[in-house]
């Protein structure tokens, strides 16, 4: 069967992928705009999160709601669907269960597609998907790796890694990984404790048929996070300027979320070219919390007028996915082609409860002094419902690669879905949406000008039901988003380097905007108008150089640039970053030094803004200026077994909001640190 893993290859490319369509494809015959970050891109960085991967990603950032949640953007749209191999999962950033912090001790490789992905994805922004590839337990005699880490904030962390057959015949196998951390961090009284366990078993029940099945599992513990951030202004109007290590949030506060997953999937080879998969994973996010919101301007001089609110929620995600697929090829014309086809059925079902507080919220003392004590803990009440719903997606899909040439391909592809959502919260009227043969096309061409270089375009859409009604009580029909774009691709040094260069659009349509328009609900509750509009447009381009530019020499460097407007020409979501500039580099020394690897990278991005209303009614921009964040790395291997590597991130210690005004507050990104990790491999 084959495989896209990375693990071992030392290579920052991988020669096949399949998150843009359900074909089997290399990054140039793919006509989107595609990243990989691979299992030695991950090691080299030092990356332990998909947050990791989003910041040091072409065209992607992390738009960082507080100390515990966020959302990831790409083009200028929220990108909401993670994907498990190629199985979509969505979540909602508002009742996280701690998606952002996903451990990438379980993945071989990610792969990043930015614009539009219905075709794979189903319902979403027309931003991208983001798709973990699972290791495999793979190995044909015992191996594993065993690392341990220490760092700034007093972080540790373990991680044990093996794989092995289990039969002298090598056709059942089994991989185990744990880790373990434990850091504090730059923010005052936060902490963590994460956990993560992953198993998985490959056998070989035929020659030609594969069973794989599973488990994962993520609990993190985090004591002290904030809900919210920090005040930018003072009462008087004036920003506010406070130390890195600033926090909003009371010593008792905490959130512990939990994310298991149960996997298997068979597969049975058709032939030397068909096979067909049958897929199922069964996933369940928990989340409970206890929280304090802080919000208002405090007095410059004496500290007060800053407010609370307690909130404590707990809350369970269950999805259930199913997906039966086949791809191959065909004869027809006198050339063979490629077809991928399948039906795929998502169930997921959503239930927070809430406690309530008593007392409800007061003003904390002083807040230039405060320090997170102080404030006694509420007492709270027994859980009661809060919201709820219920979300299914039903889909068949099908793509097929023409060769109409020696050089020209095409793809068409299309996707029919069906999606019904339901639910509802103790504030709004309930909600029921519906829509049968919601049609996603995919259309693509590739032209190879040479066997190393080639030419493509492609357009494809998305659609995003809304929860929003217009004065006559009708759901405003879905957002569609559609994309289009055109580019270039090559492939280097027998494959081991990737280059491509993209113009894009995106258009969205449909967008909801609240009127003045008020009606009755369906639950009798008031509630906002809304009417249809034509939303924002996304234009520019992205450049990117991947892989290995001579023996021991890895380098990944992308650019980013986009304007994004409303219908009225207007600039939307400013606090998005429109040029965005990533670049790491790592060089294995020769001859006697050839033990040492020195690496090191920048990543820049652009002004963002929005405009606020101060205190004293006085409209006020909020900026954060264009920074960059210089990383370093250098790695000694002392044995093909043994190395030991350091890396040291934002090098110049530069101060920036990680939480960028959400209700005129901020946080800070994290400053200076530094890591130190022994890998032994056995």
């Amino acid at each position: 069967m084959t495989s896209s893993a990375t693990e071992g290859t030392g290579a920052y490319v991988t020669r096949q992928t399949s998150t843009a369509t359900p074909l089997n494809l290399s990054p140039r015959e793919t006509p989107q705009s595609m990243s990989v970050v691979t299992q030695q891109q991950i090691a080299d960085q030092g990356m332990r999160t998909i947050s990791d991967v989003v910041k040091n990603s072409t065209g992607m950032a992390v738009n960082q709601y507080e100390t515990n949640r966020g959302s990831f953007i790409s083009r200028g749209f929220e990108l909401n669907t993670l994907m498990i191999d190629g199985v979509p999962t969505t979540w909602e950033q508002p009742w996280s269960s701690g998606e952002i912090f996903t451990s990438l001790a379980m993945y071989d490789h990610v792969e990043l597609v930015r614009g539009a992905t219905g075709l794979t994805s189903g319902a979403g922004e027309p931003s991208g998907a983001i798709n973990l590839v699972r290791k495999r337990a793979n190995a044909t005699q015992f191996q594993g790796n065993l690392e341990l880490e220490a760092g700034s904030w007093n972080q540790k962390r373990a991680l044990i890694d093996l794989n092995t057959p289990v039969n002298e015949a090598k056709t059942l196998r089994a991989r185990i990984v744990g880790e373990f951390q434990d850091k504090d961090s730059w923010t005052d009284n936060l902490s963590s404790k994460s956990q993560t366990l992953f198993a998985t078993i490959e056998a070989d029940l035929t020659p030609d048929t594969l069973l794989t099945a599973g488990l994962s599992y993520q609990k993190n513990k985090a004591k002290g996070p904030m809900w919210g951030g920090l005040p930018v202004f003072y009462a008087d109007g004036s920003f506010t300027d406070w130390d890195t290590s600033k926090t909003a949030a009371a010593d008792w506060t905490n959130w512990t979320t939990s994310y298991q997953t149960y996997f298997a999937s068979l597969e049975q080879r058709l032939g030397t070219d068909w096979k067909l998969k049958l897929d199922y994973t069964r996933g369940e996010r928990k989340a409970d919390s206890y929280l304090l919101y802080a919000f208002g301007a405090p007095d410059a001089t004496t500290g007060l007028g800053v407010f609370t609110f307690p909130g404590s929620y707990d809350v369970k995600t269950t999805q259930d996915d199913f997906a039966i697929r086949a791809s191959g090829s065909f004869e027809a014309l006198g050339r063979k082609h490629e077809l991928g086809f399948g039906y795929v059925a998502s169930r997921q079902e959503f239930l927070a409860n809430a406690r309530t507080a008593t007392p409800a919220g007061g003003m904390l003392p002083n807040f230039n002094t405060w320090d997170g004590f102080g404030y006694a803990q509420p007492a709270w009440s027994a859980e009661s419902y809060y919201g709820d719903g219920t979300t299914r997606q039903d889909a068949l899909y099908g793509a097929a690669r023409l060769h109409l040439a020696d050089p020209l391909k095409v793809i068409l592809g299309m996707r029919a879905n069906y999606y019904k959502r339901d639910g509802g919260d103790i504030y709004s009227n309930p909600y029921s949406l519906k829509y049968d043969n919601e049609i996603t096309p995919f259309v693509g061409l590739t032209y190879d000008i040479t066997p190393q270089l080639s030419a493509y375009a492609s357009y494809t859409n998305i659609f995003l039901p809304q929860v929003a009604r217009d004065i006559n009580g009708n759901y405003i029909e879905p957002i569609k988003g559609n994309s289009g774009e055109v580019g270039m691709k090559a492939e280097f040094l027998d494959r081991r380097l990737n280059a491509s260069a993209a113009l894009f659009q995106i258009k969205q349509k449909n967008l909801a905007i609240a009127t003045t328009d008020q009606l009755v609900g369906i639950g009798g509750l008031p509630e906002t108008a809304y009417r249809a509009a034509d939303g924002a447009t996304s234009k520019g381009f992205e450049m990117e150089l991947t892989g290995q530019l001579a023996t021991g020499w890895n380098l990944t460097a992308g650019y980013s640039q986009y304007t994004l407007e409303d219908e009225d020409g207007t600039d939307v979501n400013t606090i998005y970053p429109r040029k965005l500039l990533r670049v790491f580099t790592t060089y294995r020394l020769p001859g006697a030094l050839s033990g040492l690897t020195l690496g090191g990278g920048v990543s820049w991005q652009s002004k963002t803004y929005t405009t606020a209303i101060n205190p004293l009614g006085v409209p006020t921009d909020i900026e954060q200026g264009a920074y960059s964040l210089v990383n370093l790395m250098a790695r000694y291997d002392f044995s093909p077994q043994l190395s030991l590597q350091l890396n040291i991130n934002n090098v110049t210690d530069k101060k920036y909001y990680g939480m960028f005004d959400a209700y005129d507050q901020i946080t800070y990104a994290e400053p200076r640190s530094a890591t130190l990790t022994m890998n032994y491999r056995f």
